[in-house]
């Protein structure tokens, strides 16, 4: 069927008995704590006596909340809730019933939804929540579930405990990248932060970069918005000034074959933000003499990105045309679950895909970009 306009219509979603056939890695999996002291095993007296004493040193300018706005309950789906207690994305059994079993879920790359220990200003306290963090996962999901795979967990503000704690867990294989907040005291670019990406590099191990984390700034320019509406739309906008910083900043060049994955930032922004950083390059490659290729080289070379959320068109089939550019091989599929707006794996994409497309970007790319057997 043709519509009047003359555009070819959507291909239509496929079945459910269709989709289950078609193998999913989920590149943006949510886990919780079932209670703040879930670490508490994990840590030695004095950070329990600390923790319990002084509580999380966090840079957040609101007292008894986060400062993300909060439309749901913690964020999430209301049926998530599992029903045995504990918050969304807490319970196993529940997860595996939602996501994993119902989807075909080949892998799940979690995230963790709360970054503890990566964003504290106590860095002796980062270093020691990050550790515990990193055993719990091991511990409570990935040796309970192989399908799952965790981030090692790093407390990016200070880069000698990062390198320690990347080093300590490489080649363990229910860790595939490493997991860093993106909302940091400094632009992620800053050589600060180079020694990170220098062992990541050495260690074969992605970085991925999930929006996350408080460092005392509004999340736009100017100020805090007013809206969560203002406040779901700067996490794109944050992401393409990570980009950037990674490029103009010389990371990519300095550490070539350093893998990124830009999680829960959507991805139709890129091929726009690389047509403007070449056109600037050009006019003003003196300044960075160390990018011998335009920008958008290296977007194509060292970025991965998934696709939660879903920038949907008003004609489905201009999403082939954004694909085309940023490459087939550099899409990675994600639910997000249990967040409210998760895409489910079998309405994600409205765009007419062959079968090796929809392979590529539901399993392939990221069995390939993570060395997944």
């Amino acid at each position: 069927m043709t519509p009047e306009d003359g555009r070819p219509s959507a291909t239509p979603a496929p079945s459910r008995q269709a989709s289950t056939k078609l193998k999913v890695i989920d590149c943006d999996v949510h886990h919780a704590m079932k209670s703040p002291k879930a670490l508490h095993p994990y840590l030695s007296k004095r950070w329990r006596d600390h923790l319990d004493t002084y509580g999380h040193s966090q840079p957040i300018p609101f007292i008894g909340n986060s400062p993300y706005p909060k439309v749901a309950p913690a964020l999430s789906r209301t049926d998530s809730w599992p029903p045995a207690g504990g918050p969304p994305g807490s319970d196993l059994a529940y997860l595996q019933e939602q996501l994993l079993d119902r989807y075909n879920v080949e892998y799940g790359m979690l995230q963790l939804l709360s970054p503890q220990g990566m964003d504290q200003r106590n860095q002796d306290l980062g270093a020691a929540l990050c550790r515990a963090v990193n055993q719990w996962q091991v511990d409570h999901w990935t040796s309970q579930d192989k399908r799952l795979k965790a981030a090692i967990v790093i407390p990016g503000e200070d880069a000698a405990a990062s390198v320690a704690e990347i080093e300590h867990w490489a080649g363990h294989p229910d860790f595939c990248q490493v997991g860093m907040i993106t909302h940091t005291i400094e632009p992620l670019g800053r050589r600060r932060y180079w020694p990170i990406y220098e062992a990541a590099e050495r260690l074969g191990l992605p970085l991925g970069l999930h929006s996350s984390g408080a460092n005392g700034r509004p999340p736009t320019p100017t100020g805090w918005p007013s809206f969560y509406v203002e406040e779901q739309h700067e996490v794109a906008i944050s992401q393409q000034s990570l980009a950037t910083s990674f490029i103009l900043e010389g990371v990519f060049s300095r550490y070539p074959n350093l893998k990124v994955v830009m999680i829960e930032g959507g991805f139709a922004w890129v091929p726009a933000v690389a047509w403007r950083l070449d056109a600037h390059w050009k006019r003003m490659r003196d300044e960075v003499p160390f990018l011998v290729e335009p920008p958008s080289h290296y977007m194509k070379r060292n970025l991965w990105y998934t696709t939660q959320p879903v920038d949907e068109p008003e004609r489905p089939d201009d999403l082939r045309q954004i694909f085309d550019w940023i490459g087939w091989d550099r899409i990675l599929f994600a639910t997000d679950y249990p967040h409210w707006d998760m895409d489910n794996p079998e309405l994600a994409f409205r765009c007419r895909m062959s079968e090796p497309e929809r392979r590529m970007i539901y399993a392939d790319n990221a069995r390939a970009l993570y060395g997944l057997s």
